[in-house]
């Protein structure tokens, strides 16, 4: 039985040793990211039952994905192996320091071809949870399907769904429908973990209030909106809207990947009996972890350290 299970492409990452334009940068470091994968280590740090779930091309950059994600814990053993396509990659380019930008290169992927009849069924009912993203819907018309199939079969089998927006403008400017279809996914979800801008894009609504108790009368149970530095904020069981500030943090290296790091923690507080409140405090200090790092996955803490850092009670992390 797993705690939860996530659904998504990771892609080969080019990261520069060097600061400054692509044009002029001639040395990267080869790693890995994807918003799913992120979340998956993430929560197995701290000390949850994760599996992933892809399509691969079967070469050695796809070799590389899977060996460095089931090395980290994650079940990897419902992997897809595509043919005729090519594994994703993205590029990072750091013009200054605290800026990035990054080019993606993930069109005809190996998981853009993956669909729902490629996963197994009996695999996906062992799960407390699948965690799901709105990067993947967008990357083809059967990643769509496949997003949507899955969540009907979560309901149907009593499968807790988490849904993080995730908003990739790049990727939204492929379909014309992808506000529409992003905001119908949204409310198929139990655990939804927008963005405060991604809300307010999607519904239309400007007020946090308003936004929260538009999606618990469609349906979600749990809403958290993440306001980067400002905080988080959510919906109690009696219509009221808590916050829970954001750590101090003494220096930011890399904001990539926060959002990721606060899905993992917040889910395994909810999944460890914790109060939303406490999950979304814990999802906070592991988001403030993340950004500490350079790199998506390599400020991710283990439990030890989260447990650490709240005995010490220091007001900033450093």
């Amino acid at each position: 039985m797993f705690d939860v299970l996530t659904i998504g492409e990771t892609m080969i990452l080019l990261e520069p040793v060097e600061e400054g334009s692509l044009k002029y940068v001639g040395n990267f470091k080869k790693k890995y990211g994807g918003a799913e994968s992120n979340v998956a280590i993430g929560l197995t740090r701290l000390g949850s039952k994760v599996g992933w779930i892809s399509g691969v091309h079967d070469d050695p950059l796809g070799d590389y994905l899977i060996s460095s994600i089931r090395g980290e814990g994650i079940d990897t053993s419902k992997i897809v192996y595509k043919e005729n396509t090519e594994n994703a990659m993205y590029i990072k380019e750091r013009t200054r320091p605290g800026v990035n930008y990054v080019y993606y290169y993930r069109t005809g992927s190996a998981a853009s071809e993956l669909t729902f009849e490629d996963l197994d069924l009996e695999y996906l009912k062992q799960t407390k949870m699948i965690h799901l993203t709105g990067i993947t819907p967008l990357l083809s018309d059967n990643c769509l399907e496949l997003v949507r199939k899955v969540m009907r079969f979560a309901k149907e089998n009593n499968v807790l769904i988490s849904f993080d927006p995730n908003i990739r403008h790049k990727l939204m400017i492929r379909r014309e429908d992808a506000k529409e279809v992003l905001l119908d996914l949204c409310l198929q979800a139990d655990i939804l973990l927008p963005g405060l801008d991604e809300a307010k894009l999607l519904t239309g609504l400007e007020d946090i209030q308003e936004i929260m108790h538009y999606f618990r009368k469609n349906g979600v149970k749990y809403t958290v909106i993440k306001d980067g530095e400002h905080g988080a904020y959510y919906l109690e069981e009696d219509g009221s809207v808590g916050k829970v500030e954001s750590f101090k943090v003494d220096n930011v290296a890399d904001p990539i990947g926060a959002g990721d790091g606060f899905a993992a923690g917040l889910l395994n507080g909810l999944l460890n009996g914790k109060s939303l409140q406490e999950a979304v405090k814990q999802g906070s200090l592991v988001g403030s972890f993340v950004v500490q790092v350079k790199g998506d996955i390599e400020g991710l803490p283990t439990l030890k350290m989260l447990e650490s850092y709240q005995k010490e009670s220091n007001d900033v992390l450093r």
